[in-house]
């Protein structure tokens, strides 16, 4: 078997890896502009919102889309890169030099692994942390009154508005808690510290179990504790904007945790007591990353290398779209059924990629030697 020069090896990952950062260049251009124009229209309730605020608030959620495109910015890169040999005929010249499909697809191939790989242990974390800081951006630049939730090995931690009727002012409490059982919406061990708008100590509340109700929290044997003194309740009310659903929204958000810190943060929710299969489920779909890119890049190249003499290459380009659309769309049918733990954590994350690795692999068999 003949051996790609290394000159050859380097034009090819070139050509593929500046298609690649063109076309998630003009995906993100593109998002870019959406997320502006709806942030404008989000500002327009709000009084003087300045507009390099929203420019630089909507650039925080750039990683996550880059993240979220890269994989279809891989495969349209493979279909063009491909086609493009194709048409300059490229490809003819290197199989007349002895080369086969797997040995010119080699230099693709690596260059789409090493963007899974960057995507999983680079571009992932800072989007978490730049998630995280739009959160914090979002809600003081269009005021709104957010709440925040954060899990710890000290414990839950809760940070709400308060409502201006329950303390006699407005501010924000934080709420702190051992444990939660989600079956009775139940916190146990519970304190909370409540300010005002201006930070001052207004109160610090005690309880053993406190549940989550419509509208409010209630505390079972509350203690009161406020600088002129102290109180017990058998139940204490406190109003608060928090819901079972948006709960579950955002300790269901795995996009805010960095892969790196993901297998301790899943300790710490099993230990709390939070459900974890949606964290495992993406924890996973990033250890597969690399090897889902190499898949797609098989898949495109079956429907693109095909010899315009032959005719018919626009037709299998067309195919080689709806292939790896069906892919992402299996991968989001394989993720709901693991999240309602129909199938196991392992299956739904890694399937897709298995399964375009071998339609790939199977394809390109049958071409190059069947």
């Amino acid at each position: 078997m003949i051996i790609p020069s290394p000159t050859l090896f380097r034009y090819l990952a070139r050509d593929f890896a500046m298609n690649c950062l063109a076309l998630i260049g003009i995906l993100l251009g593109v998002i870019y502009i959406f997320d502006i124009v709806e942030l404008l229209r989000r500002a327009a309730k709000v009084d003087a919102v300045p507009f390099e605020s929203l420019l630089a608030l909507a650039a925080l959620k750039l990683p996550e889309a880059g993240q979220a495109m890269l994989p279809f910015a891989v495969m349209f890169a493979a279909i063009h890169t491909c086609w493009r040999l194709t048409k300059t005929h490229e490809i003819v010249v290197m199989r007349a030099a002895g080369l086969s499909a797997w040995q010119f697809l080699a230099p693709l191939l690596t260059v789409g692994m090493a963007f899974g790989l960057l995507a999983t242990a680079a571009i992932n974390p800072i989007s978490a942390v730049m998630l995280d800081r739009y959160d914090q951006r979002e809600a003081e630049v269009l005021q709104t009154d957010a709440s925040r939730f954060t899990i710890a090995r000290t414990g839950i931690w809760l940070r709400q508005p308060l409502a201006a009727e329950s303390q006699g002012k407005s501010g924000y409490a934080l709420v702190r808690a051992e444990s939660f059982d989600e079956a009775e919406w139940r916190l146990t061990n519970v304190t909370v510290f409540s300010f005002d708008s201006d930070d001052q100590f207004i109160e610090r509340l005690e309880s053993r179990v406190a549940y989550l109700r419509d509208g409010y929290w209630e505390f079972r044997d509350a203690h009161q504790h406020r600088p002129d003194g102290a109180s017990r309740f058998a139940v204490k009310h406190l109003a608060t904007n928090l819901t079972a659903s948006k709960i579950e929204e955002t300790f269901s958000a795995p996009e805010t945790v960095s892969f790196w810190h993901i297998p301790e943060y899943i300790g710490i929710m099993e230990e709390t007591g939070f459900p974890t299969v949606r964290l495992q489920i993406h924890f996973q779909k990033l250890l597969a990353a690399p090897l889902l890119f190499a898949a797609l890049i098989l898949l495109a190249a079956t429907f693109s290398l095909r010899p315009p003499r032959f005719g018919g290459t626009g037709l299998l380009i067309g195919l080689g779209v709806l292939a790896g659309f069906f892919i992402f769309f299996l991968e989001s049918m394989l993720q709901a059924f693991g999240l309602s733990q129909k199938i196991p954590v392992f299956m739904a994350a890694w399937t897709p990629a298995l399964l375009a690795l071998l339609l790939g692999v199977t394809a390109l068999l049958h071409t190059e030697d069947g």
